[in-house]
């Protein structure tokens, strides 16, 4: 019975960055060998079992065989006769197919610490193309280790276009499909997972709706990089670079699906994309089970977002009207994530990147003017009921009315 660390353990300290997942491999065991040392199972499909004392998993050694569509259609194979190098084998890319020892000697069949070191994410073996969830995989590689000057390798990214074509992405669950595109977008630069989807023709499969909006042109003066996909890619760049959560990200991604819509003619304005684009969110919110929070924003966002933008210019009605669509008196957190999305949107232009907000403080007052309207005294005052919920708006409009000519002395 030998143990290794493999994947992303062995992978990160080559790179030097921090290692946060350690996972472990047994060989020469079996499934009751791990039982008798006290190991507890967890695998329904395949052997796992976590260490007696660090919780930790330990997988055996296993071998697996395509057997129908989508991830989950495999079967394995998993005995003491497994070596560690068919093991290694069946994983997705090069640099996570290592492994070491306990004295951190190196087994390399697959020659990964080559294309660490040439910064190149390439497949193990054809059978990369069984399983079509590496497609998102790879895409999210791409995302995590841009900074570090990685790229696809030519020969993987034709495979991934193969699967895009084969129909095979379509029977990933959205369960898995939603657990990549929310740890890719959470990366350092969320846009290269988009731009490596474009590339392989999994976008146009996974989210047509964000594939079209590349060539879709936009009003120069507002928008220098012209390209409503060109700028999509900036807005989710920015929402990295500001640390911003994956509410943000993801209404940020889809904020402009409308535009998409619009007719040629109509180029490159485009009247009315916000409420155009609603059914849009909807449908990719719903295509990928995306959490509720997610979903709440991303469809607030692209109702909304032009209205943050004029946001000193809106009369106190219609920015009472904003403030009630977010709920700002019990969820104060979710208008945030609409300004810093607002934010992110102006700022994701081509030579605009550090461009000034105000609207960022302005309706952040807004909302505080609005929620200092005490309840209290128009209850003493007899108010009830809907009469009650009529003053309360009044209150909250004229403390808007005063906001908005505070603000402009």
């Amino acid at each position: 019975m030998q143990i290794y660390k493999v994947g992303g353990a062995v992978r990160d300290r080559l790179l030097g960055i921090p290692v946060t997942d350690i996972d472990w491999v047994v060989v020469g065991a079996s499934a009751e060998e791990m039982l008798a040392k006290g190991y507890r199972p967890v695998g329904a499909d395949f052997p796992v079992f976590l260490h007696p004392k660090t919780g930790e998993e330990y997988a055996l050694a296993r071998t697996e065989r395509k057997s129908g569509r989508g991830y989950g259609g495999f079967t394995f194979h998993a005995s003491p006769d497994v070596t560690l190098e068919e093991d290694l084998i069946r994983r997705d890319l090069t640099i996570n197919a290592m492994a070491e020892d306990e004295q951190q000697n190196l087994t390399d069949p697959y020659h990964g610490l080559q294309d660490l070191q040439d910064r190149v994410l390439r497949h193990v073996s054809p059978a990369f193309a069984e399983d079509p969830l590496r497609v998102l995989r790879v895409a999210r590689f791409a995302a995590r280790y841009a900074g570090l000057g990685f790229t696809v390798a030519p020969e993987t990214l034709e495979l991934m276009r193969q699967l895009s074509d084969s129909g095979e992405l379509q029977a990933l669950t959205a369960e898995r499909s939603w657990k990549e595109i929310s740890r890719a977008l959470m990366e350092d630069q969320p846009q290269v997972f988009i731009e490596v989807l474009r590339e392989c023709g999994a976008l146009k499969v996974l989210m047509p709706e964000v594939d079209v909006l590349f060539g879709v042109p936009q009003p120069e003066a507002h928008h220098p990089e012209i390209d409503t996909g060109v700028h999509t890619l900036s807005v989710l760049q920015q929402c990295a670079s500001h640390k911003l959560p994956l509410t943000v990200r993801w209404a940020c991604l889809l904020h402009d699906l409308g535009k998409g819509l619009t007719p040629t003619a109509e180029w490159p304005r485009h009247i009315a994309h916000e409420h155009a684009g609603l059914k849009l969110i909807k449908a990719v919110n719903e295509r990928f089970k995306a959490p509720k929070d997610c979903q709440e924003l991303a469809l607030l966002v692209g109702q909304y977002h032009t209205h943050g933008h004029r946001a000193l210019e809106l009369k106190p009605s219609t920015l009472l009207e904003l403030l009630q669509s977010f709920d700002v008196y019990r969820r104060p957190q979710r208008f945030e994530e609409f300004i810093a999305a607002c934010e992110m949107d102006a700022r994701g232009r081509k030579g605009l990147e550090q461009r000034s907000y105000p609207q960022s403080e302005y309706l952040r007052g807004a909302a505080t003017a609005a929620r200092s309207v005490a309840v209290q005294p128009l209850l003493e005052q007899g108010f009830k009921g809907p009469e009650l919920g009529e003053a309360i708006k009044r209150e909250r409009l004229m403390a808007l009315k005063t906001y908005k000519e505070l603000a402009a002395t």
